[in-house]
């Protein structure tokens, strides 16, 4: 049962995350500027025409009927080019607003996709999803209301204290008295709110992540009859929001109230020492009516400072979840060794200008080319599959050492060198592991759930860093590879497919986003997708929806295979890739892989005897070693922890 969530803390750092959000407002700096220009003239001009009440007064009781005409009409155009003003302001302000919370959720986005999955491991979907929903429609709500509602506001306390002073600076003695009280009140408010609207953005987010876990796993929660026990869950979640929420809008709601009561407090105070002071003949009638106009809405000002308070906590809660989310530390590549074409199905690792590969796939930079004739002096980690590069393409290390340069040609040689790895710290996962795989083979990994084989294939193309030793591909470090060269040259299917919404034939084309129709068709083939593709409504133009929920758990399979085909990479890692398929179709399946893997490197986890016995090594995890390594013929005739894994298949099969 997760733990409660609880009321946290104002933003840790206010401050920088007022300093993010206004450099995101810079982005829309003209807009906003034109905003503040045209809410400037809106505020003034319903100053001056308050203002305005004082000669209009004064005309009266003076008995000037004749300035009436000319006073009104001044304060008419006064209030409407106000009025057009507000209008003008309104509609940029949409139009900035949106463009800042477009900037925000773009590069939000961009970064989630440069996160390691070690973030996504222990960070539920919902979470995730509750930065582009609650969060950023906190901090758009925010700017839509608050930015130029904030300058108006501003602009008329500031110029209506300064008309009151000009007024009557005694009467305002009282004014300031009074806001001083409203305003310490709202600052003990705001700060209690403020704790409690941040704890309300957690529970939101636990709700989601929790709303989105039983709705994609409603199969298993009717298996189970668990529908009960998920209410009660929900309702206990639910909860919590509804505690955090209520405090939150409970000191909130008491801002604006307390702000109205004070208000018409000054205003009666003010009202009755005015008369009197009027009665003595020390103030004009005009000035007095002016200055209770004037009081009555100095109040208002105030009152939107209170409103747009909330906003600002509850977006400034936010907009923390978004700009923590937005500076977690990417995934660490620091790869400088491309993937280049040499030729049709062919390519080749260019390694760096003055650089040259080491021992245990290291670089290390070069003097210049090796002189003529010199015999090139291969270091023993190196594999034989980088011979030919070196023959035609060396240099001296540093230390004397002939290494390879330019291009080495891409074989598929991964080689384990003494390889640490945890998922959390001091607690390995893999000791000390030590295996190869030379190009062209196809290895497979056996074992007990947790042994480690689903790991090794996470740190070939580098999911996850490894703790100790080194893994090399080609001879060179996968560290010194850039990740998406790396990734590229690699087709996974996994266990767990994952279909996107779209066609049949997008889905497949996912493998190569340029893939032709005929080069879609020809991956379907391979994978023996094609005659289920067909008989479709639509066949390859059939929608694929809710993660393939209108296929089969083989056909969506099938579809994983054929986008991996349609890839045509030099190295294959299968984990489990028909799991999920009978053995009629296992066996279609088989032939295509054989042409798919043909000249390929591949790693497949697999519990299928067929396919473990084709294997050219299998390798027996337990524990995050290889107890035992061979060909199934081999494995057998050892009579150890395969054997019996084998017997325990057959009898299964």
């Amino acid at each position: 049962m997760p733990a409660k969530t609880t009321a946290r803390a104002r933003p840790k750092n206010l401050r920088h995350t007022l300093a993010r959000l206004l450099a995101y407002m810079g982005h829309a700096k003209l807009s906003l500027l034109v905003v503040a220009v045209l809410v400037s003239i809106s505020a003034v001009a319903n100053l001056v025409g308050t203002y305005m009440v004082r000669p209009v007064v004064n005309a009266l009781e003076q008995g000037r009927p004749e300035d009436l005409p000319g006073l009104c009409i001044f304060t008419a155009v006064v209030y409407a080019l106000g009025m057009l003003s507000a209008l003008g302001y309104t509609q940029t302000m949409v139009r900035a607003a949106q463009k800042v919370v477009y900037d925000i959720r773009r590069d939000l986005f961009s970064h989630i996709q440069r996160l390691p999955l070690s973030y996504f491991d222990r960070t539920r979907t919902g979470d995730v999803m509750s930065f582009f929903t609650n969060d950023v429609d906190t901090v758009a709500e925010a700017l839509n209301n608050s930015f130029a509602n904030l300058v108006q506001a501003l602009i008329q306390m500031v110029g209506t204290m300064i008309i009151l002073f000009v007024l009557n600076w005694q009467l305002t003695l009282i004014t300031v008295v009074c806001d001083i009280i409203l305003a310490c009140y709202i600052k003990y408010s705001g700060s209690r709110s403020g704790r409690f609207f941040a704890a309300q953005q957690n529970a939101l987010g636990s709700l989601d992540g929790y709303v989105e876990e039983m709705v994609s796993g409603q199969k298993v929660v009717k298996v189970f009859n668990h529908e009960a026990a998920n209410v009660a869950e929900f309702t206990e979640r639910n909860e919590e929001l509804r505690v955090a929420g209520t405090s939150a809008q409970s000191y909130a709601a008491t801002m604006v109230p307390a702000t109205v009561c004070i208000g018409y407090a000054n205003y009666a105070i003010v009202a009755v020492v005015g008369a009197v002071l009027a009665i003595n003949g020390m103030v004009d009638v005009g000035a007095l009516a002016s200055y209770v106009v004037f009081v009555r809405q100095a109040a208002m000002p105030i009152n939107q400072f209170t409103s747009l308070g909330n906003f600002l906590l509850n977006a400034l809660a936010g907009a923390e979840r978004l700009f923590g989310a937005m500076e977690m530390e990417p995934e660490v590549d620091g790869g400088t060794v491309t993937l280049v074409p040499t030729g049709e199905r062919s390519w080749a690792w260019k390694i760096p200008d003055g650089m040259g590969v080491g021992a245990y796939g290291k670089l290390v930079p070069v003097d210049g080319d090796a002189a003529a004739g010199d015999a090139a002096v291969v270091p023993a980690d190196v594999p034989a599959s980088a011979s030919g590069a070196l023959a035609q393409s060396t240099a001296r290390a540093a230390d004397g050492t002939v290494v390879a340069t330019g291009l080495i040609p891409l074989r598929g040689d991964v080689r384990f060198h003494d390889v640490d790895f945890g998922y959390v710290p001091d607690t390995l996962v893999l000791k000390n592991l030590n295996l190869f795989a030379k190009p062209g083979q196809k290895i497979a990994f056996v074992g007990s759930t947790g042994a480690g084989k689903t790991t090794i294939t996470n740190l070939i193309n580098r999911f996850y860093e490894i703790d100790g030793g080194e893994i090399t591909y080609d001879g060179i470090d996968v560290r010194n590879i850039a990740k998406a060269d790396l990734r590229r040259s690699l087709g996974i299917v996994l266990q767990e497919t994952h279909l996107f919404t779209g066609t049949i034939a997008d889905n497949i084309r996912f493998g190569k986003l340029d893939a032709t129709d005929e080069e879609v068709r020809a991956a379907a083939e391979a994978a023996c997708a094609d005659s289920f593709i067909r008989r479709l409504p639509q066949g390859y133009d059939t929608m694929v929806t809710a993660d393939g929920a209108n296929l089969s758990q083989g056909q969506r399979q099938l579809l994983a295979i054929a986008r991996v085909a349609v890839a045509d990479p030099p190295v294959l890692i299968l984990d489990e890739a028909t799991s999920s398929i009978d053995t009629r179709t296992e066996k279609l399946i088989e032939r295509g892989m054989d042409r798919i893997m043909e000249g390929r490197t591949t790693f497949m986890i697999a519990h299928r005897l067929s396919t473990v016995r084709n294997a050219d090594a299998i390798m027996v995890l337990e524990h995050g070693k290889i107890i035992e390594r061979g060909t199934h013929e081999q494995l057998l005739a050892l009579h150890g922890e395969y054997w019996e894994l084998y017997q325990g298949l057959k009898e299964l099969d």
